[in-house]
């Protein structure tokens, strides 16, 4: 395998820094989008579309913000340990 340059580990950190804050931002939204149609669902009737949307919401939430995270933090602690730019 060809060695890395420190250039190329740099650029690629600054990449995943980019797609985990994006990550995290869509992770965040799909949690308050929830929030709000259960608090609409609240104020009016539970309909089964409304349902959906608010499990829809939370689990793609879940899925977008979970790795978003750890990738986060893995940055954070490499660019600590490692800092390179």
């Amino acid at each position: 395998m060809a060695p890395v340059s420190p250039g190329d580990l740099a650029a690629r950190r600054r990449r995943i820094a980019k797609v985990t804050v994006i990550g995290q931002r869509l992770g965040y939204l799909l949690y308050l989008a929830a929030a709000v149609l259960f608090f609409t669902g609240f104020a009016t009737s539970f309909r089964s579309p409304l349902v959906t949307a608010i499990i829809v919401c939370l689990l793609v939430g879940a899925l977008v913000l979970a790795p978003a995270i750890i990738f986060s933090h893995a940055i954070r602690a490499t660019n600590r340990e490692d800092p390179l730019a």
